[in-house]
């Protein structure tokens, strides 16, 4: 049958696969982000504390994915958990690396305008600092779903959730009639899921940033 087909037959159980895989990414996303910000908040004032951070979380990154979901299998054993710890771990850098960034581009004349009218440090972080560094760590939050995306069809390996096992299927039927088939409807639904999540982080950026800070 032709890839058309294919699809038509499949329909669910692509639709499926694409639901797991976006939830998947979602929610390492989620805590990627909460963690990562955290981490900017701790270390953006001290240069060594940032470099120290940036290296720890770059180092994590250069770990080959099929590597960290195999060394996380005895650990934690097989299907969502080594999916979603070794996701949340490879999404830290550019929302760490983007947080400090932004965090330190702050003017400080607007810091200390508002610690001199008597703000506490934490509402100076919350109502002033995190709001103005928001557009670059939104940046860094794009670009790690958008690594995430990839990187989460490696969780096939582990039997975790997504579009991988569609990819994985045809690899392992190299030679069949629906090889060639599976592998495509995979990578295509991989692609069109990271377009749709830009797309809603392009609109969450232009509701969220006000105009004179997008400018």
């Amino acid at each position: 049958m032709n890839f058309w087909e294919y699809l038509g037959n499949r329909r669910q159980q692509l639709l499926a696969d694409a639901l797991q895989h976006a939830s998947a990414v979602l929610q390492c996303m989620v805590v990627a982000t909460a963690v990562g910000v955290l981490i900017g908040v701790l270390t953006y004032r001290s240069a060594w504390a940032g470099n120290l951070a940036t290296t720890v979380t770059s180092t994590i990154l250069t770990v080959p994915s099929l590597a960290m979901i195999g060394l996380l299998i005895p650990v934690v054993g097989l299907g969502v958990a080594p999916t979603v710890t070794a996701l949340t771990l490879y999404g830290l850098l550019p929302i760490v690396r983007n947080a400090i960034v932004g965090l330190r581009g702050v003017d400080p004349t607007l810091v200390d305008a508002a610690k001199g009218i008597g703000m506490s440090r934490l509402h100076r972080l919350v109502r002033i600092e995190l709001p103005l560094a928001w557009p670059p760590i939104l940046t860094g939050v794009r670009v790690s779903t958008q690594m995430l995306m990839g990187i989460a069809a490696i969780a096939a390996y582990a039997s975790g959730p997504g579009l991988g096992n569609e990819i994985f299927r045809g690899i392992a039927s190299l030679g069949s009639k629906n090889a060639l088939n599976q592998v495509l409807a995979g990578t295509l639904g991989i692609v069109v899921l990271a377009l749709l999540f830009d797309a809603v982080y392009v609109l969450i950026g232009r509701l969220t940033i006000p105009r004179g800070i997008r400018v």
